[in-house]
């Protein structure tokens, strides 16, 4: 296998999976740039992952070749709904964010198995009759060497994951919005003083977090999964996470991590086929992802600096 072929397997399937990371991760640089810790992306990929299938179970015939992008719209609604639980309990009631965030994630688990017994009377539902297709792009798709490795056999997802994380470095580097977001991770009182309202854009941030958390895990289960079970999500919204912080709380950077994370989840499928990989035993590729996650935030954390008012509640008033 030349270096190229090697490049062509590995390319397409690394942005392949690190799109709905990529989704989550910026879900996760809005919450926590707001101030609000957001442990429970996962449950919201979980959440998204479910009401993606199950939508697009019942929905394919009314709405043919758009099901999967209706699909996804729906998971993005109630997921951003979902996230309301999160954003009551940590900015209204003052809960503890990390405590909140972890019972998002079991909530939603629970929630989707549920529900997925009482209405498909068994542990997961069926596979999905209207998933994504890889496409190629006309035209950019013939160019010699380029249009092979990034324009060919590539999911449309990709692109948008992409294409939204500069929209949200856009939003919150070059806009007033996104000036108010982050001095309400940074210092709320001031930006209360200033004629913010702290806890809007609180609950604003995490109900966009909820948003981009659903999609990320519809587009994971309409790609990957293509259907849903207890273990449809399992890591991913962890390793999203992973992203926000070792890409500095910053949209561009989670988008260069996710697309690390990704790769090593892509071993796991193109590995075997790697003359270099291929005698690595195949449980090493599987548990890659988890481990590279693991290590680059051990070696990474430390130099990390998070938002100031990070897992902060807001007590308006207080000095």
């Amino acid at each position: 296998m030349s270096f190229f072929e090697i490049l062509q397997s590995i390319i397409p399937q690394a942005v392949f999976f690190a799109s709905p990371l990529i989704f989550t991760a910026l879900g996760g640089v809005f919450s926590e740039r707001s101030g609000v810790i957001n442990i429970g992306l996962e449950g919201l990929m979980i959440m998204g992952a479910f009401v993606g299938v199950v939508f697009n179970l019942a929905f394919y015939d009314t709405f043919g070749a758009m099901t999967p992008w209706i699909s996804i719209i729906a998971a993005m609604i109630i997921s951003a709904l979902f996230a309301l639980i999160h954003a009551v309990a940590s900015i209204t009631f003052r809960a503890d964010q990390v405590v909140s965030g972890v019972a998002i994630n079991f909530l939603a688990l629970g929630i989707g198995l549920f529900l997925t017994k009482q209405w498909y009377d068994k542990g997961q539902t069926a596979m999905v009759e209207r998933p994504f297709y890889t496409t190629d792009i006309p035209g950019l798709s013939k160019i010699p060497v380029l249009g092979d490795l990034f324009f060919s056999n590539m999911y449309l997802t990709s692109y948008l994951a992409i294409a939204m994380a500069f929209l949200v470095w856009f939003i919150i580097f070059k806009t007033p919005f996104g000036l108010r977001l982050r001095s309400v991770g940074e210092h709320p009182m001031a930006a209360d003083t200033n004629g913010i309202n702290v806890y809007g854009m609180r609950y604003t941030a995490v109900m966009i977090s909820g948003a981009l958390g659903g999609l990320g895990g519809s587009v994971y289960a309409l790609t990957i999964a293509l259907n849903f079970s207890h273990a449809t999500i399992v890591g991913q919204g962890f390793m999203s996470l992973a992203a926000v912080i070792f890409g500095k709380w910053h949209p561009l950077g989670a988008l260069g991590a996710a697309l690390f994370f990704g790769f090593a989840q892509s071993l796991s499928i193109v590995g075997p086929s790697i003359p270099v990989l291929s005698e690595v035993p195949s449980v090493f590729l599987l548990i890659a992802p988890y481990v590279l996650t693991i290590l680059a935030l051990a070696g990474f954390i430390g130099r990390a600096e998070a938002p100031k008012a990070l897992g902060e509640p807001y007590i308006k008033g207080n000095r």
